[in-house]
C-alpha cells in the first residue's frame, strides 16, 4: 500500500488562517469529487471557521472520560475504518487526553499516512521542538505541546500561512480570534508586536530553509550544475595565509547588504596531507572569525585548487566568491596565471571578487620544510663518513683491480653518493658526489694523477657523473624529508584527534577539562609545567586560569615558551625550547584552551541566569500565592470578623460558633501556607539545621495526622521498628505534608495506608525477600522505610520528579488548594536528615510515597519461616482489593505547574 501524503499549513502564530485555509482546500477537493472527510478541526468559536466546515462530512468524535471530565478527541480507529482519500486534522501538535492510543496527535496522523490516508494538518512555529528554547527566549513562554522536526520536514507539502502583526492584531481586536473578555490580556502579553514580528520572522526563515532543501534536491536530481541565483550566498576562499581575516570581513559585508544571505568559507587542502603554505593555528583563528560572523567553514581536498574550489562553489549554488589578491612574487607567475586568475576565467555564472590587501605581492610565505632531514648524530656521522671517506677508500679498492672501465667505476661512485644520501642526508651526499668526480678525476680519467682531462668526452662524463649524483642526492633526501613531514603530520593529526576528542567528552561546562588538557600539553611536548594565563586589557597583570606541573609560570616572560591566543590570552611552558615545527602544533593545543576556557565561563554564565531565572520564577509564583492563595483566607477571616462585629445583625450562639470555626480554619489554613513559605526560603537558603538524635517512628507518626480528617488514614506502624536517627520536629512536618497531599487525592472513603518496616540490605524485614531463613540479622547501616499509600488518579512516570519541584500543583487542583511547596518541603527536610523522598505506583492504582530513613543498628530478630504461596497479595500490602476497572490508568494524574 502506497503512504498517504501529507500537507501542512505552517502559521506563525494563532489566528493567522492556518484552519481556515485547510478548509478551503478541503471545499476545493470535495468540489472535484475526492473523498474528503473532516477527522478533527477545532473552530475555537470562530463563525467563519464553522460556516466554512458545513457540507464536509464530519467523522464523529471518540468521548473519553478523564479525572471526572468528558473530553471528546479524534476517533481514529473510525477514520481508519471509513478510509477516506483525505482526511483533515487539525492542530498536529496536540496531546491526546490519556485513553488514547497514541499520547501525541501526529502520532494519530502517521498512522493514517501509513494506512495509505492523505492527511492535511496544521501547526504553529512555536510548536516545532527545535525551535522550543527560541520561543521561550522571544515569548516567555515554553511550549509544553511539540511535535519533531522530521516529522514536519517529512510533509510532501508545506504551505506558510503568513500575516503581518498588524493585521492579526487587528484581528484580535475585533474578537475573531479569542472571546472578547480574554484579548486585552493576549494583546498586552503573547500577541506583542515584537513577538509577532519575530515569531513571523521564524516562521518566514524556517520554511525558507525548507525550500532551499527541496531546491537542492531538485538540482541534484535533474543534474543542474549552473547557479540559480535564488538566494546570495557567498564563498570565501582561505588560503590559510595572513589575508584571511580581511576576506572574511570583506565577504560578510557582501552578505549583509541583501536580508538572508549566507557565508560560506572554505578552504583547499592538498590530497596528499601536506599543509603547503597553510598555518593551522591561523586557520583556527579564522574560523573562529567566521562563525562570529554567522559564517560555516568547510575543508575540501583537491590538488587544483581553482577547480575544487568552483566545484564546492557551485555544490552550494554560490552567486558571489571573494578571494584576495595573489601573495606570488611577479617571478612566480611563470609556473602559471594564478588561483585568482583561473577561477575569474572559469566561474561563468559566478560573480568573483578580488580583495586586495596588504600582503599581495609580497611572496607566500611558505611554511618552511626542514632542508636538513634531522635523522639523528649517528646517521649524520655514518653519511658523511661515506660522502668524504668512502669515494678514496673505493679508489684504492679499484687501483688494485686496475680499474673496470670509466663508465663501471662511475656506476660505482655514485652507488656511493646514493647511500651518503639515504644514510646521511643532502649535504654529505653532495659530499660524495664531489669527492667523487675529484677522485675519477684523478685516478681513472687520462692523464691519470692529475686533474687535468685531455678527452673532451671523459670531461662530459665526470661533468654528468657530478650532475646526476647531486640531483639523485637531492632526489633521494626530498624524499626522505617528505616522507619525514608525512610521518610528523600523521602523528600531528593522531595528536589533533586525541585533542578533540578530550575536549568532545568532557563535561559541558569544560570544568577540570583545561587541567587535562594543560596536562596533555606537558606530556606532548614535553614539559616541566604549562599555565593559561588571561588578563582584561593590557594594563592588567597577568592571572592564572589553569596551571599543571610545579612551579607553573605566572607570567609570559617566566616560560621557555610562550603562545599567544589573541589579545589577553597566553599559553606558557616552562622546560625547553620548541623547534618552530612543534609550534604549529602548540597553536592547535592554545586555540583549544581558549575554546574550554570560553567554555567555562559561558557555563558558569549558563548557570548563573538559571539561578536568576529561578529566583524569577520563585519570586513570580510567590507574588500569585500572596495575591489569591493567602488573600483568600485572608478574606475568610476579614468578612467572619466584620460579620461578628455588625451591630445590625443579633447571631444566635450557632452562628458565632460557626464564625469563629470559620475564622480558626481560616488561621490555620494560613498559618500552613506562611509556615511552608518560610520553610521553603530556609530549604532554599540552606539554613535547616536538622537536630539528628535516636527517635521512635511510632511516636512522630500520630502527631502527623493533625490536619487531616479523622479516620482517613490507616497506620500500620508496628511499636518493635527499631529507632531512626531524625529530627523529630522536622520529620513531622515532613510526614504531615505528605499524608495531607495523599488524602487530599483519595477518593472519599477510600483510607490512605501509612505502614513502615525495616529494611535490610537485601529487603525488608520480613516483607518475603529473602524468606526462608527464619532470623533477621542485626545490620549497621540499616533503614527504615515508610509508605504512604493513596488510591488516587496517579502520577505520570514522567512527571514524578516535577511533582517535588516548588511551587507545582496537580493539573486538576483548585486555585486555594495550596502553593505547591508541600512535597518540596517534605523532600527537603528528609534529605536535610540524611534520607530520600520517592513516588512510585500503587499497584491497582494510586501513588506510594517511599520515605527511607537511616535506622539505628538493627537487633538480631528471629523470625519464622514463610511460604510466599502462603501470602495473601492483599495482606502483603496491607491495602484493601479493589475490583479491576476496565479502563484503569494509575498514572493519568498530571503533575504540571499552573
Amino acid at each position: 500500500m502506497a503512504r498517504g501524503r501529507l500537507r501542512i499549513y505552517l502559521g506563525a502564530a494563532p489566528g493567522v488562517g492556518k484552519t481556515y485555509a485547510m478548509l478551503a482546500e478541503a471545499q476545493r477537493r470535495a468540489g472535484r469529487g475526492t473523498d474528503v472527510v473532516v477527522g478533527f478541526v477545532e473552530s475555537h468559536g470562530r463563525r467563519l471557521t464553522a460556516a466554512l466546515a458545513e457540507g464536509l462530512e464530519t467523522v464523529p468524535r471518540r468521548e473519553l472520560t478523564y479525572q471526572d471530565a468528558r473530553f471528546t478527541e479524534m476517533d481514529l480507529d473510525e477514520i481508519l475504518r471509513r478510509a477516506p482519500a483525505v482526511a483533515l486534522v487539525d492542530e498536529l501538535a496536540h496531546t491526546n487526553v490519556p485513553g488514547c492510543r497514541n499520547a501525541k496527535r501526529w502520532e494519530d496522523v502517521e498512522e493514517l499516512l501509513a494506512a495509505g490516508i492523505d492527511v492535511v494538518s496544521t501547526v504553529n512555529i512555536q510548536h516545532l521542538e527545535s525551535l522550543g528554547d527560541v520561543v521561550e527566549g522571544i515569548t516567555g513562554v515554553r511550549q509544553r505541546e511539540t511535535v519533531p522536526d522530521e516529522m514536519v520536514r517529512r510533509a510532501d507539502q508545506i504551505e506558510l500561512v503568513d500575516m503581518s502583526p498588524q493585521a492579526l492584531r487587528r484581528r484580535l481586536a475585533h474578537g475573531n480570534v479569542y472571546k472578547p473578555e480574554t484579548v486585552d490580556a493576549a494583546l498586552a502579553n503573547y500577541f506583542r508586536p515584537g513577538n509577532l514580528t519575530a515569531l513571523r520572522e521564524l516562521a518566514l526563515l524556517w520554511t525558507a530553509d525548507r525550500v532551499d532543501e527541496y531546491l537542492q534536491r531538485y538540482r541534484a536530481e535533474q543534474g543542474i550544475e549552473g547557479t540559480w541565483q535564488a538566494r546570495e550566498r557567498i564563498v570565501v576562499g582561505l588560503t590559510g595565509g595572513p589575508e584571511g581575516a580581511t576576506l572574511i570581513r570583506r565577504a560578510a559585508r557582501i552578505a549583509a547588504r541583501g536580508s538572508g544571505g549566507e557565508l560560506l568559507a572554505v578552504h583547499i587542502a592538498r590530497s596528499d596531507g601536506l599543509t603547503g603554505s597553510a598555518s593551522p593555528q591561523t586557520l583556527i583563528e579564522q574560523r573562529a572569525l567566521l562563525e562570529s560572523l554567522g559564517g560555516s567553514f568547510h575543508t575540501v581536498l583537491g590538488d587544483d585548487p581553482a577547480a575544487a574550489l568552483l566545484d564546492f562553489a557551485r555544490g552550494v549554488n554560490a552567486t558571489q566568491i571573494v578571494l584576495g589578491s595573489s601573495r606570488r612574487a611577479a617571478w612566480q607567475y611563470i609556473y602559471g596565471p594564478g588561483v585568482s586568475a583561473t577561477v575569474t576565467r572559469d566561474s561563468d555564472d559566478i560573480d568573483v571578487h578580488i580583495v586586495t590587501h596588504e600582503h599581495a605581492a609580497k611572496g607566500r610565505g611558505r611554511v618552511p620544510i626542514r632542508k636538513v632531514t634531522d635523522l639523528g648524530r649517528p646517521r649524520a656521522v655514518a653519511g658523511w663518513l661515506i660522502g668524504v671517506a668512502g669515494p678514496p677508500l673505493l679508489a684504492v679498492l679499484l687501483v688494485q683491480l686496475h680499474g673496470l672501465g670509466l663508465s663501471t667505476d662511475m656506476l660505482l661512485f655514485l652507488s656511493l653518493t646514493v647511500g651518503a644520501a639515504l644514510i646521511g642526508g643532502l649535504f654529505p651526499a653532495i659530499a660524495s658526489a664531489l669527492v667523487g668526480s675529484a677522485t675519477l678525476n684523478y685516478y681513472f680519467t687520462p692523464p691519470l694523477h692529475t686533474f687535468t682531462i685531455s678527452a673532451p668526452q671523459n670531461i662530459l662524463a665526470v661533468a654528468i657523473f657530478t650532475a646526476v649524483g647531486i640531483s639523485v642526492a637531492s632526489v633521494v633526501d626530498l624524499a626522505a624529508r617528505r616522507t619525514h613531514q608525512a610521518a610528523r603530520s600523521q602523528a600531528e593529526a593522531q595528536t589533533l584527534s586525541a585533542l578533540a576528542g578530550t575536549v568532545l567528552r568532557g563535561a559541558p561546562s569544560g570544568d577540570g577539562l583545561l587541567t587535562v588538557l594543560l596536562d596533555q600539553v606537558r606530556e606532548t611536548f614535553q614539559q616541566d609545567s604549562a599555565a593559561l594565563l588571561e588578563r582584561p586589557d593590557e594594563l592588567t597583570p597577568w592571572r592564572t586560569a589553569a596551571a599543571s606541573g610545579p612551579q607553573p609560570p605566572a607570567r609570559p616572560e617566566q616560560g621557555d615558551v610562550d603562545v599567544p591566543v589573541g589579545e589577553h590570552l597566553a599559553l606558557v611552558l616552562r622546560g625547553r625550547v620548541l623547534p618552530a615545527e612543534d609550534r604549529r602544533l602548540l597553536g592547535a593545543f592554545a586555540a583549544q584552551a581558549a575554546v574550554l576556557l570560553e567554555r567555562r565561563r559561558l557555563a558558569g554564565e549558563a548557570a548563573a541566569a538559571r539561578r536568576e531565572a529561578e529566583g524569577n520564577r520563585i519570586r513570580t509564583a510567590l507574588l500569585a500565592a500572596v495575591s489569591h492563595d493567602l488573600r483568600t483566607p485572608l478574606a475568610g477571616i476579614k468578612a467572619a470578623v466584620s460579620s461578628l462585629r455588625a451591630d445590625d445583625v443579633e447571631w444566635d450562639e450557632a452562628d458565632e460558633a460557626e464564625l469563629l470555626a470559620g475564622i480558626e480554619s481560616g488561621a490555620d489554613r494560613l498559618d500552613h501556607l506562611i509556615n511552608n513559605l518560610l520553610d521553603m526560603s530556609r530549604l532554599q537558603t540552606g539554613t535547616v539545621t536538622p537536630l539528628i538524635q535516636e527517635t521512635d517512628l511510632d511516636e512522630v507518626v500520630p502527631f502527623a495526622l493533625g490536619g487531616v480528617p479523622l479516620g482517613s488514614v490507616q497506620l500500620d506502624v508496628p511499636e518493635t521498628l527499631p529507632m531512626i536517627h531524625a529530627d523529630g520536629g522536622l520529620l513531622e512536618r515532613s510526614l504531615a505534608n505528605l499524608i495531607e497531599n495523599a488524602v487530599k487525592y483519595s477518593p472519599v472513603g477510600v483510607r490512605v495506608l501509612v505502614k513502615a518496616e525495616a529494611v535490610r540490605p537485601s529487603g525488608p524485614v520480613g516483607d518475603g525477600r529473602g524468606r526462608g531463613h527464619g532470623h533477621a540479622h542485626g545490620s549497621a547501616g540499616g533503614r527504615v522505610e515508610l509508605r504512604i499509600v493513596d488510591r488516587g488518579p496517579g502520577v505520570p512516570e514522567a512527571a514524578r520528579e516535577r511533582i517535588f519541584a516548588p511551587f507545582q500543583r496537580y493539573g486538576d487542583a483548585p486555585r486555594g488548594a495550596g502553593v505547591g511547596l508541600g512535597l518540596a518541603v517534605a523532600r527537603g527536610f528528609v534529605e536535610a536528615m540524611g534520607g530520600t523522598v520517592t513516588a512510585e505506583d500503587t499497584p491497582g492504582g494510586g501513588l506510594t510515597m517511599v520515605v527511607d530513613l537511616p535506622a539505628v543498628d538493627l537487633p538480631a530478630v528471629d523470625l519464622p519461616a514463610v511460604d510466599p504461596a502462603d501470602v495473601d497479595p492483599a495482606e502483603a500490602t496491607g491495602l484493601p482489593e479493589e475490583p479491576e476497572r476496565p479502563n484503569d490508568r494509575p498514572n493519568d494524574r498530571k503533575a504540571e505547574p499552573e
